[in-house]
């Protein structure tokens, strides 16, 4: 398994980072008083030259979050509905893009494979502060099979992710 590291577990604002303590991914959400948010991500860029050591990075893409119509996601020159993207499945939450399904549980978000097999590629672990047990940053889990398309699984599990804790915190959420 591959495991990031979120530096905050709110991940409209975090740095995302490999296990070698590599930055791959940043996202950024300037506050808005009025009108939409939007949340930035940026991906590491590779830089071959080895005498200029600071990271660089490039915008993957953005998240323009709307309460009462669909969100907007940006990225590769395109720009498509949230609901669209992620169209709603059933009655469980489920939702569904590409080959994968996205099971919204209460307390994490699970990335599976959307056929028979329900083979889980991505699944996030909830940062701990240490009362019983070891205390950790929060991480994502993610199957060397998505590896490929590791980009689409960043985007989609901020998507998620942020509706999964804005659904908790709340007044009727869990």
């Amino acid at each position: 398994m591959i495991w990031l590291t979120l530096s905050f577990e709110h991940v409209c604002d975090t740095v995302i980072i490999n296990e070698q303590g590599q930055v791959l991914y940043k996202t950024n959400t300037p506050f808005r008083l009025l009108g939409a948010q939007t949340t930035t991500i940026q991906k590491i860029k590779p830089n071959g030259d080895h005498y200029h050591m600071q990271d660089q990075f490039e915008v993957l893409g953005e998240i323009e979050w709307h309460t009462f119509t669909s969100s907007k996601i940006r990225t590769g020159g395109t720009e498509v509905e949230t609901k669209k993207f992620i169209p709603e499945k059933g009655l469980l939450g489920r939702t569904r893009w590409t080959a994968l399904s996205l099971d919204l549980e209460t307390s994490v978000v699970v990335l599976s494979r959307d056929d028979s097999s329900r083979m889980q590629v991505a699944r996030f672990h909830r940062a701990t502060l240490g009362i019983i047990g070891k205390s950790r940053k929060a991480m994502l889990e993610v199957s060397p099979e998505v590896a490929h398309m590791m980009d689409t699984v960043i985007m989609t599990f901020i998507y998620v992710e942020k509706l999964r804790r804005d659904q908790e915190d709340s007044p009727n959420g869990g």
